[in-house]
C-alpha cells in the first residue's frame, strides 16, 4: 500500500484540560455558524510536535501555560471537505494528520487571550469532555471523538 502521508498537511492539536477537567474550546472567526474547535496548527519545518503545540497555544490563544499530560499514540488523519479542497493551503493538501497532545492549563483565565497577532478565534469557553464532539465541524468529528476517548483517563481523573 502507498504511503499517501505526503498528502495530509503535518498538525497538531491540543486537549486543554482546566483543573476541573473541562476542555477548551473555541469558536472559529472563518468559518460560517457556529464552529468550535480545539486549538490546533501546522508544524513548520524542523519543528517537533510538542514545540509545534506550545507554539499554537501561544498563537492562537496568547498564552501555553500549560503542563503535558500525555502524547497521542498514533497520527490522525482528516480529508477536508471536496467544497475545500483545492482552496485551503494553497491547494496543496488533501487534509491533516495530526499528533494530539493532552495538557493541563496552569494558568488562569485571564491569561487567555484572543486577540492575538492573527486572531482565528472570536469567543472561547470551558466545556464538558463528552460535548466537544458535538461542537466541531462534521469533518472533525470523527478525530475528536476519538482524542475524546483515546485522554479520557485525564479528564475522568478530576483533581
Amino acid at each position: 500500500m502507498m504511503n499517501d502521508d505526503a498528502l495530509y498537511r503535518p498538525n497538531v492539536g491540543v486537549m486543554l484540560l482546566d483543573r476541573g477537567g473541562r476542555v477548551f474550546v473555541a469558536k472559529r472567526i472563518d468559518y460560517p455558524g457556529d464552529a468550535w474547535q480545539m486549538p490546533q496548527g501546522g508544524i513548520d519545518d524542523g519543528e517537533d510536535p510538542l514545540s509545534a503545540a506550545l507554539r499554537e497555544l501561544e498563537e492562537e490563544i496568547g498564552t501555553a501555560k500549560a503542563e503535558l499530560l500525555a502524547e497521542s499514540r498514533d497520527w490522525y488523519r482528516y480529508d477536508l471537505p471536496p467544497e475545500l479542497q483545492g482552496k485551503l493551503w494553497g491547494g496543496k493538501w488533501r487534509g491533516q494528520r495530526q499528533k494530539w497532545f493532552a495538557m493541563r492549563f496552569t494558568g488562569t483565565d485571564r491569561d487567555i487571550n484572543l486577540a492575538t497577532a492573527h486572531p482565528e478565534f472570536s469567543a472561547w469557553r470551558w466545556i464538558e469532555p463528552d460535548e466537544v464532539p458535538r461542537l466541531i465541524i462534521p469533518f472533525k468529528r470523527a478525530i475528536y471523538e476519538r482524542i475524546v476517548e483515546e485522554f479520557r483517563p485525564f479528564w475522568e481523573r478530576r483533581p
